[in-house]
């Protein structure tokens, strides 16, 4: 009885698809701007070179010719964003379901909890789960300590988005 009711619980705190699909888009776009700055910023701090470790993201598309693209282009570097954004926006969609009713009454430490393991989990599934092709790509041009940045700024984009577009009550 006590397992029904906890139950019942958990999924009165979810939100609806059509909610979470609405108030979480502003998250997702926020989402997918700090992630790709995160790969760009550790990409320029490591080599130098800002662009190569997201255009490395593209490799999903274009194979192992994207990891060598160290210029800005359409083919490259568009499709990079493009797949980071998508990538991206199903987390910051996930976290808004799971989490966006905390967000909204505003429990910033249950947002971030949240946040950190979303990002946990796509770091798991991205580097443990899915195929070598599917990984992001950009670990080919950065060390360890930048992955870990980069999923560190994946959880708090992912805990205090809804936060920066406005929602959540303020206290």
């Amino acid at each position: 009885m006590k397992k029904c009711r906890l139950l019942a619980r958990c999924c009165a705190s979810l939100k609806s698809p059509k909610q979470t699909l609405v108030e979480g888009a502003p998250k997702a776009k926020i989402v997918g701007a700090a992630s790709l700055a995160s790969v760009a910023l550790a990409g320029a701090i490591e080599d130098r070179d800002a662009v190569a470790p997201v255009n490395a993201i593209s490799h999903i598309v274009w194979g192992d010719e994207a990891y060598e693209q160290r210029e800005l282009s359409l083919k490259y570097t568009g499709t990079a964003v493009l797949l980071n954004d998508v990538s991206v926006a199903g987390w910051a969609y996930l976290h808004e379901w799971l989490f966006g009713k905390a967000q909204d009454e505003g429990k910033i430490g249950t947002s971030l909890v949240g946040g950190a393991a979303i990002s946990l989990l796509a770091y798991l599934i991205d580097y443990h789960l899915v195929p070598k092709r599917f990984k992001p790509g950009f670990e080919r041009h950065l060390q360890p300590k930048s992955l870990v940045f980069i999923y560190v700024i994946l959880a708090l984009a992912l805990g205090l988005g809804g936060f920066l577009t406005g929602r959540g009550k303020r206290n």
